[in-house]
């Protein structure tokens, strides 16, 4: 096992990727960032530059403070880069067949004492273990966006995960200045675990008719402390999302508490999918 991670790969530069690189790049660590094509790399970096342009703005960081975090993140189309890393960490796109494909190419290249994390939000980190010839260096590193700005970390064990490979993970993401929780495999985890049906919840009560979306919302920002209320964060989230992940859980546990609201499906039938689409709970 590595004694300690000096330069992690990071494969895929969307919204999650792009955030890892940027919180490891301003604290100091090497950064490999590996997408399928040049304009998707340089779209990654482009953000990164971005974000950390508004951090100056906001005289969080300073113009050199930024040059040094982008000197430490090279991006690359090419695979073959990735084998100076420590620990890896694949956020591609939650598709298990995709994920393995790329955890199954990273086993070829990587040498036996890397670390590989995913960034998944629900897929089973004991299934991808098994599906890699590291099972015992194999873990969830599930961030919250923004990456930069949110503390959390999910670290979730999968049944093979040793501790090792968990206390290297966990002294990273402190390094990163979050504060990491340590979760067991279980559809999905323990945040979205307790917030997704929470949010089927208000959709029950928004159908029932006992109060208004903006009460609603209302009443759970002041009345338990949520910067954003269940229906207007579905919108953020994505109707559609909010439902898989329902179904997910209604599959996966078989448990009729799991129900995704009617309500809820019935919006997601008409296209009304929140922020995205112009229109969900609310209209935009």
């Amino acid at each position: 096992m590595s004694k300690s991670i000096q330069t992690v790969g990071i494969i895929g530069s969307g919204t999650m990727g792009n955030g890892i690189a940027q919180a490891c790049a301003t604290n100091g660590i090497q950064v490999v960032m590996v997408d399928i094509n040049q304009s998707a790399v340089d779209k990654g970096l482009a953000t990164v530059a971005g974000s950390l342009d508004r951090l100056i703005k906001k005289e969080k960081i300073t113009a050199a403070d930024k040059d040094a975090a982008l000197a430490l993140i090279k991006g690359s189309t090419n695979y073959d880069e990735l084998k100076g890393a420590q620990l890896v960490i694949e956020t591609a796109t939650e598709n298990e067949a995709l994920k393995i494909k790329i955890l199954q190419q990273l086993d070829g290249l990587l040498g036996d004492d890397v670390i590989v994390a995913t960034n998944t939000s629900s897929i089973s980190i004991t299934k991808l273990a098994a599906a890699t010839k590291r099972s015992d260096r194999f873990i969830g590193m599930h961030f919250f966006n923004p990456v930069p700005m949110m503390a959390l970390v999910e670290i979730i064990r999968g049944l093979q995960t040793s501790d090792a490979t968990h206390d290297a993970v966990k002294a990273l993401a402190e390094r990163l200045g979050k504060s990491p929780i340590t979760v067991k495999n279980a559809p999905g985890f323990v945040v979205n675990r307790i917030l997704v049906p929470m949010i089927n919840e208000a959709f029950f009560v928004l159908a029932e008719g006992l109060a208004t979306p903006e009460d609603i919302d209302a009443g759970m920002k002041l009345g338990t402390n949520q910067p954003i209320g269940p229906l207007a964060l579905a919108d953020m989230i994505g109707l559609d999302v909010c439902l898989a992940v329902m179904n997910v859980y209604m599959a996966e546990f078989n448990d009729s508490k799991y129900r995704p609201a009617p309500l809820l499906k019935e919006m997601v039938a008409a296209g009304w999918l929140g922020r995205k689409a112009g229109r969900g709970v609310y209209s935009y």
